[in-house]
């Protein structure tokens, strides 16, 4: 029942709307068009207003005309760059950019296969119970449209995420807790040809804790990465500041607190050696989520899938998503599979097959709503 050219073609259309983070204004009004003409009702939230986005999330409803429960399904709208500009190919089953840009199905593909269902669903007049739609803003960098999202104007008490790059049919049910580490290094200038021993070198304390702490792959739940670092300025002065961004990131909360409080330390030993300061912060981002894996919503995820005849099957993810914060928020959530491949890269791409096997599993998770 999914019209699979009309499904490829209106993903090629949302790619090629611009929408880098902070930006999805365009993007926005336009699905608010295609939702209201659908017969949907429409809103966008305030959280625009709070995270310094041209727009905030859309939210939207379509009424039942049968006795069920209300299902709810998001996806993001904002891209990585480079996402200027868009030039979608379709080559032998598979769209691509033309390798100057991201391809963007990193989410416009969640959303074009919601977006199908939702059209399938209302031409063919099948029965459905309320249906709830929030397609979120500044989704990548933080995850800022759905902590400002007013839960309260929901409904649903379940939410299906699409938003994941493994095959359809993987069914993520825990994503990690992440900690923004950010450290300020405050050493001593001084002229680094006449009397560098006057000075103390930020940028070398920086290094030398860096060059103590344990990084990227920690353990089988467990990663840390240095991510910025900036100091200096001219080669004859001793930097007296140095900046470095960094995370860390866990399934286990307990797990992360150690491994943030481990890079701190390394910042105040090395400090400490050289006799400099560190100003340190961490920030939890968000929470880590562990849906368990004979839970309903799982359940209906995998007989779903089943129905359709896709392989389910459950999995963890090393990287957030809106998942994370509506679990944190009290609406349970798992993140489905929808085969972005590999996202954040001008590589990314997308078969047309996993599309399409998207959009039937929300059709599928909508049937699965309904009352017998």
């Amino acid at each position: 029942m999914i019209n699979e050219q009309r499904l490829v073609d209106q993903f090629i259309s949302y790619v090629k709307i611009s929408s880098p983070t902070k930006k999805e204004g365009r993007f926005a009004a336009h699905l608010c068009k295609e939702l209201e003409a659908l017969g949907l009702e429409v809103s966008i939230d305030d959280a625009g207003e709070k995270v310094g986005s041209d727009t905030g999330n859309v939210i939207a409803r379509l009424k039942g005309n049968t006795p069920g429960e209300t299902i709810l399904f998001s996806s993001h709208m904002d891209t990585v760059s480079p996402s200027i500009d868009v030039k979608p190919e379709i080559r032998d089953g598979v769209i691509y950019s033309d390798g100057t840009t991201v391809l963007g199905g990193d989410d416009k593909a969640g959303i074009a296969a919601i977006m199908e269902a939702l059209k399938t669903i209302i031409e063919g007049d099948l029965p459905h119970a309320d249906i709830e739609v929030v397609f979120s803003i500044f989704e990548e960098g933080g995850l800022h449209g759905a902590k400002n999202l007013d839960m309260s104007l929901l409904k649903a008490k379940q939410v299906f995420v699409l938003d994941s790059g493994g095959d359809p049919g993987q069914i993520i049910i825990k994503g990690p807790a992440q900690d923004k580490l950010e450290f300020l290094v405050h050493g001593r200038p001084a002229h680094a040809g006449v009397a560098p021993e006057d000075g103390i070198s930020a940028i070398m304390v920086a290094s030398h804790a860096i060059s103590q702490m344990k990084l990227l792959r920690i353990d089988a739940e467990t990663t840390a990465n240095i991510g910025k670092i900036e100091g200096g300025s001219v080669t004859n002065i001793v930097p007296p500041e140095t900046m470095v961004v960094a995370e860390a990131r866990s399934l286990n909360n307990d797990k992360l607190k150690v491994q943030s409080e481990h890079m701190v330390k390394c910042f105040e030993d090395a400090a400490e050696k050289f006799g400099a300061t560190v100003d340190s912060k961490v920030t939890r981002m968000y929470s880590a989520f562990d849906v368990e894996a004979d839970s309903d919503i799982v359940t209906k995820a995998i007989t779903a899938c089943e129905t359709i005849g896709l392989k389910a099957f459950t999995a963890p993810s090393g990287g957030g998503s809106d998942t994370n914060i509506f679990n944190a928020r009290g609406i349970m959530a798992i993140n489905l599979g929808i085969g972005e491949k590999k996202p954040h890269t001008l590589e990314e791409h997308l078969h047309i097959k996993d599309l399409v096997a998207s959009s039937k599993l929300v059709l599928e998770l909508v049937k699965l709503s309904v009352e017998i």
